[in-house]
């Protein structure tokens, strides 16, 4: 497991009792390369004080494991406020090595398992559910909310923007106050990637 936390400059570092979980897709797990998301993430540490777990799957047996052991091995599961997925796939599913898996199907394998978690996707992938899907992942899940956006990645990644989003919801644990702030600060991005929330 790959922990950022030892690598925080003290200087500008405040003690968080704040993470981020990401998980990336990746064609083999075996291929050791660093990710611009990882990239990111280590910005993210050490620009904000914001430590994260990075992990990568190739499959939907390796999504499971990898959020099983988040939720029932990792004692800090209750500081996770942010599960941050950087996958492909369409509106309403994620791609896993050329298969498609529904966000009903994901749902159903993490049912009652993410309490309070905020799922944010990259916008590697287009996120875009009817109330009535976001309803569905919300109940089975326990998630407090689902985030990511509507444009599909064009030359712009979601990344600067993702960051802003988790160093806010650092600040402020009020999702709808940390999404208007968004809005205020990159307005610009924010429509332009077209960021949305289902709560």
């Amino acid at each position: 497991m790959l922990e950022k936390r030892e690598q925080l400059p003290q200087e500008n570092y405040t003690p968080t009792d704040y993470f981020i979980y990401c998980l990336e897709a990746v064609d083999d797990i075996e291929t050791e390369e660093v990710t611009s998301t990882q990239q990111k993430l280590e910005e993210l540490t050490i620009q904000y004080g914001i430590a994260s777990i990075y992990k990568t799957c190739d499959s939907i047996e390796g999504l499971e494991a990898s959020l099983n052991t988040l939720v029932l091995d990792d004692h800090n599961f209750k500081n996770y406020e942010i599960i941050y997925l950087v996958m492909t796939g369409e509106a309403n599913s994620i791609c896993l090595n050329d298969y498609y898996y529904s966000l009903q199907e994901i749902a159903e394998i993490f049912e009652g398992r993410l309490n309070g978690k905020i799922v944010h996707f990259s916008n590697a992938k287009v996120l875009d559910l009817d109330d009535e899907e976001a309803q569905y992942f919300l109940d089975i899940t326990g998630a407090k909310a689902i985030s990511g956006y509507g444009n599909k990645f064009n030359g712009i990644i979601s990344a600067n923007l993702d960051q802003v989003f988790f160093n806010l919801f650092k600040e402020d644990d009020n999702m709808l106050d940390v999404v208007e702030q968004l809005y205020q600060k990159h307005y610009k991005v924010c429509k332009l990637l077209d960021f949305r929330l289902y709560y």
